[in-house]
C-alpha cells in the first residue's frame, strides 16, 4: 500500500494530522508512521493508536502488512 494512500486515509479521519511515513523494507508493505494530531489530546497512547487504526479501515494485516506507529499531540 503506497504511503500517500495511508496518509490520505489517516488525514480523512484526522484532518489536522501531520503524518510522516517511512518505508521500513522498501516494499510498500512495512511502514513506520509518526502521526501528530490535536485529536490525541487527553487520550492514552492506546486510544491514540486505536484512532489511527480505525482510520485505516481494517486494512492492517491485509493490504498493509505492518505499521510501526508513533503518535503525538502538537506542541
Amino acid at each position: 500500500m503506497p504511503a500517500a494512500e495511508i496518509e490520505a486515509m489517516i488525514k480523512a479521519a484526522l484532518p489536522d494530522a501531520v503524518v510522516t511515513m517511512t518505508d521500513l523494507a522498501g516494499d510498500n508493505d512495512h511502514w513506520a508512521a509518526h502521526v501528530t494530531s490535536a485529536a490525541f489530546a487527553g487520550k492514552s497512547r492506546v486510544a491514540q493508536h486505536k484512532l489511527v487504526y480505525a482510520a485505516l479501515g481494517g486494512r492492517m494485516g491485509g493490504e498493509l502488512h505492518a505499521l510501526q506507529l508513533t503518535t503525538a499531540v502538537p506542541t
